[in-house]
């Protein structure tokens, strides 16, 4: 009870900060900014819909109005005014506002976005098969009695709270993909209620809100003039032209949003198909463009081409091409900051990332997703972006992406799978129009014909003897492996038998910004032409995206499509004569490591080779529908939990890298900012730190960063030669017993 002289106790959305002196946030504001944000993110992304545009408005309006009803309750206000000590809120403060969405104003949706906000959204045949009264609501009876008994009140507090009401409008049906819709809803409300939160306790500027527009014909009159100043005489060049010219000038159907460009590396696709979709956002009146390179592809290269060809000279460049390498979502509330947001007016990302955001049910990670709809979509190596078990569900996504929320797509490659003529992928075998003419085409595909040679060597090796053999094959030489571990132990390896400045190493063991300065370091080598005798021991990384070319090219077994990716850089611009790709195979044991998600692209390459049939990207298709059947039930299995809404489950199983990664903080300098709360930028983030397994993370007890959650900090060796991995192989050295290799 209070005292009559006593100030009423206001009430509270979020408690205070002490240790920062922020103080307690009060609901009406915290409502107030969630609805403004929820509601501008559903306005942008409706004007995209074909169908549920007004649908999403009402849902995400009604949705963000009650998101946090039941922080209301007596007993969570207690706790959120400090009057009260418990580590979490007494009452689940979600079930308030789904109870009345629910049951009071029979918005079915609004409920289900409630609901979801925290712990994301519902499996719901595991909701069909509740009781009438338990669907959406909270497991426990007792919470649900407890808030039946005190909604009204907490409704009345609300309103009185928020001084007005909230006119409702009749919500239909979904017309198009439910699934869909629900992400891009939830993103609208995770995104607004993120925000807000962040911006109030300082953790995300105010001016982080600003967008930054495509303004395309600018854009690619900029582009234009770039690359004309790259235009040489030779013949590839010619060819380059000719690319750019065609793409640029494509003849795109307005009745179409799905296309293809099937071109050679080495011909110009970064620039070309750039132009074909700025010329599409300026004829469309699209948003955003994304381009989304194979899921372990080193994208800085593409980064800094895009940097210099497209900013304008008002604009800072990093606002306007936002460089992302890995997922980074937080859900805790202190580490929201650090999620990227998919705002700039070009995106530049992985496929990890990019699909599993797609597949999500997370509302961390969906947050960003309400920004796709209304973007242009340059699928590059798009044979290469996904493991062929989940190819048909992602089609399914780019086409009604593409039918219902205006996006368009290129999907591009220089060895191009057309899995959309597979029966496991679209039993219509849709029409995807080719960017390039037929002519031209033929003319790429002639030059391309004779410029490697493909071998298979099928006996394991060790790494002692790989190393040996490596080192006999002409120089300078590429290898890539299918695992980071594997990847480090061969480059220690080569380092002890023949010195270290015979071999680089590149991988997700390092840092961006280490890869990067390895990267710098690889392509200066290979510039100098008396330096062959050496070697870049690196993962799936440098297979798309990367303009490297090698005198020999060595691959361990995967998929047809990863053999022929690691050819574009062996002999990449045709000038060498008698070059050789081979194909092997690694002892595992040891240090080295099989991947298990190769298993049956593997199996599909062994057998080709056995049957000796030419290698050539006219087999990828073949070799697609080979893996999908492969995969047995999987595929099917994953495409109707699609359908039937069981979203936790699509998440969980639509993982490109099978293993729970974790972003780990390498910089002492910025562990040292994270853990004194002193500004930090995601980018930072980013550019400092590295995805480990979890299982590492747990087995080697690694620490969160302090005041961070789900953010942890590498306290064991890291160096920019095998980064992380020279902790690793330590460990993993210590466990073998074997002594005096490292000292940690």
């Amino acid at each position: 009870m209070h005292r009559s002289n006593e100030e009423p106790i206001k009430l509270l959305a979020h408690s205070a900060d002490a240790k920062r002196r922020i103080p307690a946030q009060e609901y009406a504001v915290h409502v107030d900014g969630v609805v403004l944000r929820a509601v501008r993110a559903a306005v942008e992304a409706a004007k995209y819909s074909a169908t549920d545009g007004e649908l999403l408005h009402s849902v995400g309006k009604l949705a963000s109005e009650y998101h946090d009803l039941g922080k209301l309750d007596p007993l969570n206000q207690g706790v959120l005014n400090g009057r009260r000590k418990a580590e979490s809120l007494p009452v689940q403060h979600t079930e308030a506002g789904t109870a009345y969405l629910l049951n009071k104003l029979k918005a079915m949706l609004g409920a289900v976005m409630v609901r979801s906000h925290h712990i994301g959204l519902p499996d719901f045949i595991k909701e069909q098969n509740r009781k009438d009264d338990e669907v959406l609501r909270d497991e426990h009876a007792e919470t649900r009695i407890h808030v039946d008994k005190t909604l009204d009140e907490l409704v009345k507090q609300h309103s009185e709270t928020r001084g007005e009401e909230i006119a409702l409008s009749t919500m239909g049906n979904i017309q198009g993909n439910p699934a869909l819709f629900q992400r891009i809803a939830l993103s609208c409300l995770a995104d607004g209620d993120h925000t807000d939160t962040a911006c109030y306790y300082g953790e995300y500027a105010e001016n982080n809100d600003a967008v930054v527009h495509l303004r395309p014909n600018e854009r690619l009159a900029r582009l234009d003039s770039y690359v004309a100043a790259l235009s040489e005489t030779d013949e590839r060049s010619r060819l380059r032209t000719e690319v750019y010219a065609a793409c640029r000038n494509a003849n795109l159907s307005d009745l179409k949003h799905i296309f293809s460009c099937d071109s050679p590396v080495g011909t110009g696709k970064t620039t070309a198909v750039m132009a074909c979709l700025l010329a599409l956002a300026k004829r469309r009146g699209l948003r955003r463009i994304f381009v989304v390179l194979p899921y372990t592809n080193i994208i800085q290269q593409s980064v800094n081409v895009y940097r210099k060809a497209l900013v304008l000279d008002d604009e800072s460049p990093e606002q306007v091409v936002a460089e992302l390498h890995h997922r980074a979502d937080y859900q805790d509330i202190y580490s929201r900051q650090f999620t990227a947001l998919w705002k700039a007016p070009i995106i530049v990302t992985t496929a990890v990332a990019f699909f599993e955001t797609l597949a999500s049910n997370s509302p961390a990670t969906l947050r960003r997703l309400h920004n796709l709809p209304g973007s242009a979509v340059f699928l590059d190596e798009a044979h290469a972006a996904l493991p062929a078990k989940y190819l048909p569900l992602a089609w399914q996504w780019i086409g009604d992406y593409a039918k219902e929320w205006s996006c368009c797509w290129v999907l591009a490659s220089g060895s191009l799978n057309r899995f959309w003529e597979i029966d496991e992928f679209d039993s219509t075998k849709p029409a995807v129009p080719e960017l390039l003419p037929h002519d031209l085409r033929n003319a790429l595909a002639q030059y391309e014909g004779c410029r490697v040679s493909y071998k298979f060597r099928d006996e394991a090796m060790t790494a002692t003897e790989l190393v040996n053999w490596v080192v006999s094959l002409p120089g300078p030489r590429l290898v890539i492996v299918n695992t980071v571990q594997s990847a480090a132990a061969i480059a220690d390896e080569y380092a002890k038998m023949q010195g270290r400045e015979k071999v680089e190493h590149l991988s997700t063991a390092l840092t961006p910004n280490d890869r990067d300065a390895t990267l710098k370091n690889v392509k200066k080598r290979l510039q100098n032409t008396g330096d062959t005798d050496w070697a870049l021991i690196a993962t799936s990384c440098v297979e798309a995206g990367v303009d490297l070319s090698f005198k020999s090219g060595i691959r361990e077994i995967a998929s047809l499509v990863s053999l022929l990716q690691t050819a574009g850089r062996v002999n990449r611009h045709g000038t060498e004569t008698d070059t050789t790709i081979w194909t092997i195979e690694l002892q595992e044991g040891g240090l080295l490591k099989k991947h298990p998600m190769m298993t049956e692209a593997a199996q599909v390459l062994r057998e080709i080779f056995n049957a000796s049939r030419t290698i050539s990207p006219e087999l990828c298709t073949e070799a697609l529908q080979r893996e999908v059947r492969l995969s047995g039930s999987f595929v099917k299995e994953l495409v109707a939990q699609e359908t039937q809404l069981r979203f936790p489950m699509v998440e969980e199983k639509f993982h490109v890298i099978a293993s729970d990664t974790r972003t780990v903080v390498v910089n002492r300098e910025i562990i040292a900012r994270l853990e004194s709360y002193q500004p930090v930028t995601w980018q930072e983030i980013q550019k400092s730190s590295v995805q480990i397994w979890g299982y590492r993370l747990n087995d080697l007890k690694a620490q969160e960063i302090h005041g961070r959650p789900g953010m942890y900090k590498w306290d064991l060796a890291y160096d920019d030669f095998l980064g992380y991995m020279r902790g690793i192989l330590a460990v993993e050295f210590f466990k073998k017993g074997i002594n005096g290799a490292y000292v940690v």
